[in-house]
Parts: structure tokens; C-alpha cells; sequence
């Protein structure tokens, strides 16, 4: 069973949320552990996907203006994907900020899930981390 909850900086759920994202990114991606935390997870909501109660994945809303919310830090730790805690996490987002236009610099490899969501790609490739991205955007 699939449970999406709303975490702030700093607490229990956030502790969770980091591990993740450290798992993950830097693990298994290796995104060097000093670009991937950054300012602007004390300012973001953070998601926190629980797979029967165990911390399964993660997500972050930023507020980049009124109705402007950018989504990252999207990650299933591996013995979770395709249970759709990705999907579960995006939906969970997106239903804490109705109306608002969403952005997120999808991973290459991940764009059809994205699109499966209804994002659009917008503009070129580019590197980041040494990980090929595109923006993406929805309800614009």
C-alpha cells in the first residue's frame, strides 16, 4: 500500500526524504553528495512515499512564484520501482499546489514517465551532474 506524505525540513520525515535522495543519486548515480543537497530543500516541501509504511521514495516542491512550482529530487529507491510510487509522489505534488503550472528537469531516461503524467519537453538537452535533462512542464 502506497502512503504520500508532506514532510518539512529538518524533522524525522525529512531525515528520510535525505537518505533516499543520498541512495540514489549519490550511490548509485554518482552525483557528487555537495550538488545534489542545496539551499533550497530548507525553503521546499518534501514528499515522502511510504510502500507498507517503509520509506520508499521521495520528492520536492519548490514555490518559484505565485502558481510556479518546481518538482525535483524525484527518487524510488530501487526495490520499489514499478509499484508506482513514482506516480504516486508526482500526483501527491501536484494535488498540494492545484492550479499552479509545475517544471521539473527531467532525467532523459525518465522523459516518458513524465510524459505519461502529462508533461511536455521544452527545449534542449542539457547536462547536469553529468546526467543528461530536458525541462519539462505541466499546466502551462
Amino acid at each position: 500500500m502506497i502512503q504520500v506524505l508532506a514532510c518539512d525540513f529538518g524533522g524525522s520525515g525529512f531525515a528520510s526524504c535525505l537518505d533516499i535522495r543520498l541512495r540514489v543519486f549519490v550511490a548509485e548515480q554518482n552525483v557528487p553528495e555537495e550538488e545534489e543537497r542545496d539551499s533550497y530543500d530548507e525553503s521546499a516541501t518534501h514528499f515522502l512515499a511510504l510502500w507498507n509504511c517503509e520509506a520508499a521514495g521521495t520528492a520536492r516542491a519548490i514555490v518559484k512564484a505565485p502558481g510556479r512550482i518546481k518538482i525535483g529530487r524525484v527518487a524510488v529507491l530501487a526495490p520499489y520501482r514499478k509499484f508506482g510510487l513514482g506516480a504516486a509522489l508526482m500526483q501527491a505534488v501536484e494535488a498540494a499546489f492545484p492550479g499552479a503550472v509545475f517544471q521539473l528537469d527531467a532525467q532523459v531516461q525518465a522523459m516518458r514517465f513524465y510524459e505519461r503524467l502529462g508533461y511536455v519537453a521544452e527545449g534542449p538537452v542539457f547536462d547536469e551532474n553529468g546526467i543528461p535533462h530536458r525541462l519539462m512542464l505541466k499546466g502551462f
